[in-house]
C-alpha cells in the first residue's frame, strides 16, 4: 500500500514539473485568444493572430483601409424573380452586400473619363453615359449596343492601382447578361500586360476564355469586382446580351483606385 502511495506521489511530481517547465502564454498572446491551459504549440499558432493587421489598417503602419462610398441608384423592382432559368446562376443574397475596403483616398477615376468602345454608333443614348454619374434606369440615363458581343474600353488616364470595379447594365428589371467579362490593360488596344479579372463566359463563345465565375441577376447594387489593386490604365467590359434580347446595355461603370505613386 505504502510502495503504491509512494509512486502515485512520484507521478504527481513529475506531471507538475513538467507543467512549470512548459512555455506559458503571455498576457499579449491571452488577449489573441490565448488561453493558460493552451500547450505551447497552439499558444503559438494564436498569438500569430497578433501579427495581422488590425481592422481598418494594412500590417507595418501602412495605408488605412476603409469602406468605399458606394452611391447606390434607387431600386427598381423588389426580390429576385423565381422564374430565371439560367445556367450557372448564382443566388441572391437576403442581405445588403458588405463593404468594400480600400486604402484611403481612392476615388472613382472612370468619372467622366472618355469611353470607346466595339459599337461606335449606340443605338440608344451615348457613351459618355457610362462614366457621367447617373446610375438611374430611366431613359436617357443608360446606352444600348448592337447585339452580339460587344465592348467598352474606359481610359483613366494614368497608370493606377485599382482596387474595385463597380457596374451597372440594366437593372430597370431583373436580367441576366452573358459573357460578361472584365480585363484591365497597359493599352488601348488590349494587346500589353491584359488581366482578366472577371468572367462567366461558361462555353467561350465570346473567344476569351472559359470563365468560372457565375451569371447573375442585375439590381440596383449593380456588379462589384474585387481588383485587388492592380495596376492598369485601361478597363473593357465585354457582354454578349441577355436573357431578355441579345441587345447590351451599360447604365454606368465604376474604377475606384489611386494613382501609381
Amino acid at each position: 500500500m505504502r510502495k503504491d502511495i509512494m509512486k502515485l506521489k512520484v507521478s504527481v511530481l513529475v506531471l507538475v514539473a513538467l507543467c512549470l517547465m512548459m512555455p506559458s502564454c503571455k498576457k499579449d498572446d491571452q488577449a489573441c485568444g490565448c488561453k493558460k491551459d493552451t500547450s505551447a504549440k497552439t499558444c503559438e499558432k494564436d498569438t500569430k493572430k497578433c501579427d495581422a493587421a488590425p481592422k481598418g489598417q494594412t500590417k507595418n503602419g501602412g495605408d488605412q483601409m476603409v469602406a468605399l462610398p458606394f452611391e447606390l441608384p434607387k431600386p427598381m423592382f423588389e426580390g429576385t424573380p423565381q422564374n430565371i432559368k439560367v445556367a450557372n446562376l448564382e443566388k441572391p443574397r437576403s442581405e445588403p452586400r458588405p463593404p468594400m475596403l480600400a486604402p484611403k483616398g481612392a476615388t472613382n477615376l472612370a468619372a467622366g473619363k472618355p469611353v470607346t468602345g466595339s459599337d461606335d454608333e449606340p443605338i440608344i443614348g451615348d457613351m459618355e453615359y457610362i462614366t457621367d454619374g447617373d446610375k438611374a434606369a430611366s431613359d436617357g440615363s443608360y446606352v444600348e449596343l448592337a447585339p452580339g458581343k460587344q465592348y467598352i474600353t474606359i481610359d483613366i488616364g494614368e497608370e493606377c492601382n485599382i482596387y474595385a470595379i463597380l457596374f451597372w447594365h440594366f437593372h430597370k428589371q431583373a436580367r441576366v447578361y452573358f459573357d460578361v467579362v472584365v480585363q484591365v490593360a497597359d493599352d488601348p488596344d488590349f494587346i500589353e500586360n491584359v488581366r482578366t479579372l472577371f468572367n462567366n463566359d461558361i462555353d467561350n463563345s465570346a473567344g476569351l476564355g472559359v470563365g468560372k465565375d457565375m451569371h447573375y441577376v442585375e439590381t440596383n447594387e449593380g456588379k462589384l469586382i474585387d481588383a485587388k489593386g492592380v495596376k492598369a490604365r485601361y478597363v473593357r467590359l465585354y457582354s454578349n446580351g441577355s436573357n431578355q434580347n441579345e441587345l447590351n446595355h451599360y447604365i454606368e461603370v465604376e474604377v475606384w483606385g489611386k494613382p501609381v505613386k
